[in-house]
């Protein structure tokens, strides 16, 4: 079968993203600010959303890289993460391009840096997984209870 190769789960710019992530949730829920590009182009109800998004994407995705448990369990729960972060960093380099233009390139290029390496890390989650899930075809429960691989 050849070694199983799972990536470091332990990225730190990656677990620097989601322990930023509800932070700015939260802050922007307590302090009642938002951006003026999301205030504008997102409805309130989306807004809400967005902010209770960005904490939950940092809970879970933090929940996962450190789950004691099952490995398929935590990589489960740090894809679900990384994929709804990236689609939160996405809504907002939309939300800034269309109401600042020229003028958000730099703020938009670095948000939308976060939104590519966040589906990026989502792929290569669903690659170890795929993995995990192959390997696991071909050890026995009985293996496993023995410790053998």
């Amino acid at each position: 079968m050849g070694n199983l190769r799972i990536r470091s789960r332990h990225q730190p710019y990656e677990i620097a993203v989601l322990a930023a992530a509800p932070l700015c949730g939260i802050l922007m829920m307590i302090l009642n600010v938002r951006p003026t590009s999301v205030q504008t182009s997102m409805p309130e109800p989306i807004q809400i959303a967005w902010e209770l998004g960005l904490i939950a994407v940092g809970v879970g995705g933090l929940l996962g890289i450190l789950w004691p448990g099952r490995l398929s369990t935590g990589l489960g729960l740090e894809l679900a993460a990384v994929l709804v972060l990236g689609t939160l960093t996405g809504m907002y380099t939309v939300a800034l391009l269309v109401m600042s233009g020229r003028n958000s390139i730099v703020a938009t290029s670095f948000v939308m840096a976060v939104t590519v390496g966040s589906l990026w890390r989502a792929g290569q989650i669903a690659i170890d997984l795929r993995r995990l899930a192959r390997a696991c075809e071909f050890v026995t429960y009985e293996q496993l209870q023995a410790g053998v691989t």
